[in-house]
């Protein structure tokens, strides 16, 4: 990584909040493309559990709502979608597509279990260790040494793989999630600690036009540097990260590589999200700056 001061972010001042230098999501037609892989992230959060309790205090018909509908998860990871990123190209099977139903079953398990909520908690918990082997079996590609981005495998890569130890589908020490981890930080490098989601090259997005590095993706790497043991490396990242904000200490959702300037939605929620776990990560696994 480089010691070069990271050039600092535009100042808040002089733009207009949303869209900055580029297309970012805008003119996707999100309405039309089918994505699985944000809607588990609620059931799999650390304080399902205590939003579920409430729930169950206040009549517990939310709850069991939400243990009903996690059912549908053994069968919807099948289906093709456009993926987190919410492509236009045609659907395909995502890995963190998948692993977003993995989460939805698991959790739905334990809360259930935990809380006496209706559901087959057996099935669901059984199905979900069967998707996670399914997960780090295929869609791992051994010419490549990496987890794919589609479930079938192909060698080829998205920045949403890092999140699966931040889901607990899992463990950041695993071999295959430590040899992703170095695929990852390689071939989607923008420099300077900065990746892409993936490269329109390999992956074709069906948007024109080329795209910034994406700063959660940076965040999701240090998770795992720091998950991983390597804390020196991943505090370097964290410290450069957050060195790219802007006076009023916002960031944006991408950074252009050649420039160091904002690109994309201006603030992103998703970019200061990263900035807090990140810091809680570090700071778990030890870290004293």
């Amino acid at each position: 990584m480089s010691d070069q001061q990271a050039t600092p972010g535009p100042d808040v001042a002089t733009l207009t909040i949303g869209i900055l230098g580029g297309t970012g999501d805008q003119g996707r037609g999100l309405a039309r493309r089918f994505a699985l892989a944000g809607n588990p992230v609620i059931i799999g959060s650390r304080s399902a559990e205590r939003a579920a309790a409430a729930a169950a205090e206040l009549g517990g018909a939310p709850a069991i709502r939400g243990m009903t509908n996690a059912d549908a998860a053994r069968t919807a990871w099948t289906q093709p979608d456009q993926g987190i990123w919410e492509v236009r190209s045609e659907g395909r099977v995502f890995t963190y597509s998948a692993a977003m139903c993995q989460v939805a079953l698991d959790r739905a398990a334990a809360i259930a279990q935990r809380l006496g909520l209706p559901g087959p908690v057996e099935g669901w918990r059984t199905e979900a260790g069967r998707l996670r082997e399914l997960i780090v079996d295929g869609s791992w590609d051994e010419d490549a040494q990496t987890l794919s981005e589609h479930l079938d495998g192909g060698g080829t890569l998205d920045a949403s793989l890092l999140a699966l130890p931040l889901r607990q589908v899992l463990a950041a020490k695993h071999p295959r999630m430590v040899a992703t981890t170095r695929a990852v930080a390689e071939r989607l490098s923008a420099g300077d600690g900065l990746l892409y989601r993936y490269l329109h090259t390999d992956s074709p997005d069906g948007i024109a036009g080329d795209e910034g590095a994406f700063l959660l993706c940076s965040f999701w790497l240090v998770d795992n540097l720091a998950q991983q043991g390597r804390l020196e490396e991943a505090a370097e990242l964290y410290a450069s990260l957050c060195a790219r904000a802007s006076p009023t200490g916002l960031l944006s959702e991408q950074i252009n590589p050649s420039t160091g300037e904002f690109m994309g939605n201006f603030p992103q929620a998703f970019s200061h999200i990263g900035v807090i776990f990140s810091g809680v990560t570090l700071a778990a696994a030890g870290w004293r700056s």
